[in-house]
C-alpha cells in the first residue's frame, strides 16, 4: 500500500512550487458555469440543459470529438468582457496552483470567423493579462492558427493581429493534426517569425514523428507542443535533446484523448529519463478534468515521477517559457529556494 503521509507531502510539495504553464488554450479553460453565465449574458441558447448535461458530454474518444464541443461551447464569448472574465477565471485557478508564469494560447479565427473583431478578443485578454500581475503571475499571450483551416486563412489572421505585435510573444498551430501537417503552414510561420515572433506548433499529439520533423526543418519551431510521438524515433530525441528543444506535455489530456491509453504509460517518465525537456501543462482543463497541479498529482500519485522530477519539471517549464534572461533567472532561483526548503 502507498505511504499515506509520503503521498500527502508530495501532494503539499507540488501544491507550493513555483512553476510556469506553457500550454494552455485559454477558450479550453471555460468552465460549464462560466459557459452558462456568459450564454444568459448575451442571451444565447446552449444545447444543453445544465451544467451536468455539460459534464457529461466531456467524454471524448479522440481529438476531434472534443474539438466540436469545444468550438460549440466559444460561441457564449461575444465581448471584451466576455474575453476578460474568462481569462481572470484561468489566471486566478493558476496563481492558486503557483503558476508564476502562463504563456497562454488563443484562438482568433474562432472568433473572427463568427463576427467577432479581433480587438474584442485581444483587448479582453490583454486587460485580464495585465490584472494579473496582482497574483504574482506573469502572461504571455500566443496568438493560434487553426490548422484544419488554410493557410490564405492563417496570414488574414496574421495581418489582423499586426498592430498588436507589442502584447503578443508569439504564434502557434494547434485543432484537428491529423492530415494537417506543420508544412501546410511554411508560409505564415516564416511570415510571423520575419514580424519578430516565436513560433511553436503542436506536433506528435496524434500525428507522427514526421510531423515534429516538418516543425522542426520546415517551420524552425522555437518549442514542441506535446511531441509525446517523438518517443518513436530515437534519432529525433537525439535531435530535439541535442538542440534543447522544450516539449509541452499535458497528460491529463493524453489520457482523455486516448493518446495514451492509460496514465500509467504516460512517457513523462521516458522523456525525463531521456533527457527531454519536458514540462507539464493542463491544455484544456475545463474539458479535460484538471488544471497543472492536477496534471502533476495524476503522475505523482501513481509514483511515475518524483519530488526531484518535479523540480526539473518546473525548472524546465521556466527555462522553455519566452522569457527575459531576468525573469527568468528569478523565477529559476525562486523555484531553487523554495526546493532547498522543502
Amino acid at each position: 500500500m502507498p505511504d499515506t503521509y509520503a503521498v500527502a507531502a508530495l501532494d503539499a510539495f507540488v501544491a507550493g512550487l513555483p512553476k510556469a504553464e506553457l500550454h494552455l488554450h485559454i477558450e479550453g479553460s471555460l468552465e460549464p458555469e462560466l459557459m452558462f453565465a456568459l450564454a444568459q449574458r448575451n442571451h444565447i441558447a446552449l444545447p444543453f440543459a445544465d451544467v451536468e448535461a455539460v459534464r457529461a458530454a466531456y467524454d471524448f474518444s479522440n481529438l476531434q470529438d472534443f474539438l466540436d464541443i469545444y468550438y460549440q461551447g466559444a460561441n457564449v464569448l461575444q465581448t471584451e468582457e466576455d474575453f476578460y472574465d474568462l481569462a481572470m477565471a484561468y489566471f486566478r485557478r493558476a496563481a492558486a496552483d503557483n503558476v508564476r508564469h502562463a504563456e497562454i494560447f488563443f484562438d482568433p479565427q474562432t472568433h473572427t470567423d463568427r463576427g467577432i473583431p479581433y480587438s474584442v478578443v485581444i483587448d479582453g485578454l490583454w486587460r485580464a493579462a495585465q490584472d494579473a500581475q496582482a497574483l504574482n503571475l506573469s502572461v504571455s499571450l500566443i496568438h493560434s492558427f487553426l490548422r484544419h483551416l488554410s493557410e490564405d486563412a492563417a496570414f488574414d489572421s496574421l495581418a489582423m493581429a499586426e498592430p498588436y505585435l507589442d502584447r503578443l510573444v508569439g504564434v502557434g498551430l494547434d485543432s484537428s493534426e491529423v492530415g494537417h501537417p506543420p508544412s501546410k503552414f511554411a508560409g505564415v510561420f516564416a511570415k510571423a517569425r520575419d514580424m519578430g515572433l516565436m513560433l511553436c506548433c503542436h506536433a506528435g499529439e496524434e500525428g507522427p514523428p514526421e510531423y515534429v520533423y516538418e516543425a522542426l526543418d520546415i517551420l524552425e519551431i522555437d518549442r514542441i507542443d506535446h511531441g509525446n510521438r517523438s518517443l518513436e524515433d530515437p534519432l529525433l530525441v537525439a535531435r530535439i535533446i541535442d538542440e534543447g528543444l522544450t516539449l509541452t506535455v499535458c497528460p491529463l489530456s493524453n489520457h482523455k484523448l486516448c493518446v495514451v491509453p492509460d496514465l500509467d504509460m504516460h512517457p513523462i517518465p521516458a522523456m525525463l529519463k531521456q533527457g527531454l525537456k519536458a514540462t507539464i501543462n493542463s491544455d484544456d482543463p475545463a474539458y479535460f478534468g484538471g488544471y497543472v497541479n492536477d496534471n502533476f498529482l495524476a503522475l505523482t500519485r501513481r509514483g511515475l515521477i518524483s519530488k526531484k522530477d518535479c523540480v526539473t519539471l518546473a525548472l524546465n517549464s521556466v527555462d522553455g517559457a519566452f522569457l527575459d534572461p531576468d525573469r527568468r533567472d528569478a523565477l529559476r532561483a525562486e523555484i531553487k529556494a523554495y526546493a532547498a526548503g522543502r
